[in-house]
């Protein structure tokens, strides 16, 4: 596929996350008006729900744009997001007959503020990335024992906190936990000494289901998908995770990107996951390409500073995909929900410059980063902002996310003052 022309100018340049290919979806608001959704398309934003209200977007027989989040939409199923998709690109095509319609609903994206695009139901995070799981596998047990003996047949994961899924431009206060040290017989309550970053996708349900789905299914009923990360306190997580895996140490927050990519966007990037070690089991086998080439990177900044590139990797470096990730989530006969959010877990690469968190490109803290202003880093300090950033690259136009921004504030002096 190549690029699609649009009359929105800004939208028809090669390197623009967001031209007509891809019209992601997102919630934005002005100084003028309250939180509503609209569509990016260039460097503006096309406001959906002012377009629904003057009948130039009209998909059933009810409003589905008069709340602000996506939800509405993702409930509808398949055939209307298909519907939507080509409505939008015959309003927003080189030549529309719309043009002077539409024309006055679109918004500068430099006057926007955006919000979370849809309401999260429930949020799980995934341990699916298999060169992460074997580096911190390694750093842990040795190389004989990095992967657990069921890590090459299911996607292992836990559940989160939909409460702490925050947009992309929030604040991270640096958490307060029960720390353990070697050196020490007693835990202590301290801020986290080792706040650290995990670099993912976030994958989004958009048809709901109750009872076990087939991997193909769990395709169809991903509605989008977003930059996600996971800030993990290392800390806290090693002395609190056994025996039922990680709680506190994960519940901080978890910063997702502003705007979701469909998959009708990603589809031209779809491509295979890797060679399998163990065959799966049948409810679980490969059905066709599942992941997606998407290069991602990491970025830091300390404040006051330059930001500086960390980490580059590759969404194809998944081991498992997110509709395995989902087919064996409903397993149980687990319902799954319209905005339930699935975080792939960590996306690292083979090489060290391909690490997806500070917890592997600093080996445990064993080997600090040397950033280009000449500043270490094992983990992250205050005042640092992290940003993940991810694109695909077509046939003269990019498929964007947005950035997925996160600022650590210092530690609360008392958590308890009231």
């Amino acid at each position: 596929m190549t690029l699609m022309k649009s009359w929105v100018d800004s939208a028809n340049d090669a390197n623009h996350p967001f031209p007509l290919n891809n019209l992601p979806y997102g919630v934005f608001s002005t100084e003028d008006g309250d939180p509503r959704c609209g569509v990016a398309i260039g460097d503006m934003i096309f406001d959906v729900t002012a377009a629904e209200s003057e009948d130039l977007i009209a998909l059933t027989d009810y409003p589905l744009f008069d709340v602000p989040f996506w939800n509405e939409l993702m409930e509808e199923g398949p055939a209307v997001w298909a519907a939507l998709r080509e409505r939008l690109i015959a309003l927003l095509s080189e030549g529309s007959a719309d043009r002077a319609t539409v024309e006055p609903l679109l918004v500068p994206m430099v006057e926007a503020q955006m919000h979370l695009p849809f309401a999260v139901s429930e949020y799980t995070d995934f341990y699916a990335g298999k060169n992460h799981a074997v580096n911190v596998g390694t750093m842990f047990r040795g190389p004989e024992n990095a992967l657990p003996p069921n890590w090459l047949h299911i996607p292992i994961g836990y559940n989160g906190r939909a409460s702490s899924v925050v947009v992309s431009g929030t604040d991270v206060r640096r958490p307060w936990g029960q720390l353990k040290s070697p050196e020490h017989d007693m835990p202590a309550f301290l801020p986290s000494r080792r706040f650290d970053i995990e670099l993912e996708m976030g994958a989004i349900v958009g048809t709901s289901s109750d009872g076990p789905i087939s991997v193909q299914e769990a395709d169809n009923n991903i509605f989008g998908y977003v930059l996600l990360n996971d800030w993990s306190a290392r800390d806290i997580q090693a002395w609190e995770y056994q025996p039922l895996g990680p709680f506190q140490a994960k519940a901080t927050a978890t910063t997702i990107s502003p705007w979701i990519v469909t998959k009708a966007a990603l589809n031209p990037f779809r491509c295979d996951t890797p060679t399998r070690e163990v065959a799966l089991l049948d409810h679980l086998k490969d059905c066709g390409p599942m992941l997606y080439d998407i290069d991602l990177e990491v970025t830091m900044q300390p404040e006051g500073s330059t930001e500086s590139t960390i980490t580059r990797t590759n969404y194809k470096e998944m081991y498992y995909s997110a509709a395995q990730q989902l087919a064996h989530h409903s397993t149980s006969g687990c319902p799954m929900n319209t905005g339930d959010l699935l975080g792939s877990g960590t996306i690292s690469g083979t090489t060290k410059e391909s690490r997806g968190s500070l917890l592997e490109l600093s080996w445990g803290g064993k080997e600090p980063l040397t950033l280009p202003t000449g500043e270490t880093r094992s983990f992250i300090e205050d005042n640092d902002t992290l940003t993940l950033k991810g694109a695909a690259k077509g046939d003269g136009y990019t498929i964007g996310f947005g950035t997925c921004v996160g600022k650590v504030l210092p530690a609360l002096d008392d958590p308890y003052k009231r």
